[in-house]
């Protein structure tokens, strides 16, 4: 049996208004530090905003499907990828890889924490970059994080728990599509 960890993790379209405090920040992040990487390369790059008036430019570059929901999370975080390695400057692969492993490693750090988080693809990479100050030339932008309590209400559309059966996704020898 797998632990509850995974199968309780859900990404929710409401949040509640509740603040989250330094050491709840500071714990995600470090638990994301923590995760491995092509030649611990530490690809990730997190860049959050908390306050009015950070959040409010950060919710600019949404889509506007995702403005709706997402205005009323407490903090929101841009992930990216650094895109070639320090020690040699050649591209690196694989940070996506090791990226959407720091992701996972923050997202149940909150979920440890009474917290949720919802990754989002919905936005304007332009003003994405514009808005965090990092630099296209160095940095893939992968998406966007939601992060907070959960709101009490749940929508229709909260994607709490289906998923695809292991003869869909797992295969012995050979992909068998």
């Amino acid at each position: 049996m797998i632990e509850n960890i995974f199968t309780q993790r859900y990404s929710p379209y409401t949040f509640a208004d509740t603040p989250i405090s330094d050491n709840e920040r500071e714990a995600m992040f470090e638990a994301a530090r923590w995760s491995p990487s092509c030649y611990n390369e530490q690809p990730w790059r997190f860049v959050f905003a908390k306050n009015k008036s950070d959040i409010e430019k950060f919710q600019s570059t949404l889509v506007e499907a995702n403005q709706t929901w997402a205005n009323h999370a407490p903090m929101l975080i841009y992930l990216f990828a650094k895109k070639s390695f320090t020690q040699n400057d050649k591209p690196n692969r694989w940070s996506a890889f090791d990226v959407g492993a720091a992701w996972m490693a923050l997202t149940f750090q909150a979920n440890k924490l009474g917290l949720h988080t919802h990754a989002m693809g919905g936005f304007d990479r332009d003003r994405a970059y514009g808005v965090t100050g990092v630099d296209e030339k160095e940095y893939d932008v992968l998406c966007a994080i939601a992060v907070g309590k959960s709101g009490d209400t749940v929508k229709k559309n909260d994607t709490r728990r289906e998923r695809k059966s292991l003869d869909e996704i797992v295969f012995e020898g050979k992909f068998d599509a």
